[in-house]
């Protein structure tokens, strides 16, 4: 769950919501609905995600939504002690919550260059100020940046 929150971008409530058949392989295509005020988006499928998906898939056999709870969809609270288990195991202190999760990948999307509309888009933002809030970028991104002084050449 945590790597699929991480992997698209997805507020919580999507991933509880996400339905197997939400997903298409040929496509490549993940398609999220009624997001945040009903909208409607469609996000790349990795092949990594795939992998972790179809491994998971042949564990456990959902048969509605992909992350199933007992009474069919998984509970918000379930998910919160999930991430808060996986942080517990991986020593992490820092105060963090499973939507930095979707900050990180904003951010990390932005530091491999993909562009701020495109971001946007992504995470289903109407405003691209919100976006430009999602995205933190490191100082190590910072310090790789060229100077334009050196796109002039010798002079």
């Amino acid at each position: 769950m945590l790597t699929t929150v991480y992997a698209l971008g997805l507020r919580s409530v999507e991933l509880r919501v996400l339905k197997i058949t939400h997903l298409d392989e040929d496509r490549n295509g993940v398609f999220i609905q009624n997001a945040k005020g009903k909208r409607y988006r469609v996000l790349p499928f990795s092949e990594s995600l795939k992998n972790v998906l179809r491994g998971y898939y042949k564990r456990n056999r959902p048969k509605t939504y992909l992350f199933e709870g007992r009474n069919g969809q998984y509970a918000s609270e379930s998910l919160r002690a999930v991430f808060k288990s996986a942080l517990k195991r991986v020593v992490i202190k820092k105060r963090v919550t499973l939507h930095s999760r979707r900050h990180a990948h904003a951010t990390h999307l932005s530091e491999s260059g993909t562009d701020f509309g495109s971001i946007q888009e992504l995470l289903g933002h109407n405003i691209i100020k919100t976006t430009m809030r999602y995205t933190h970028v490191s100082n190590k991104h910072l310090l790789n940046a060229k100077s334009p002084l050196d796109f002039l050449g010798d002079f």
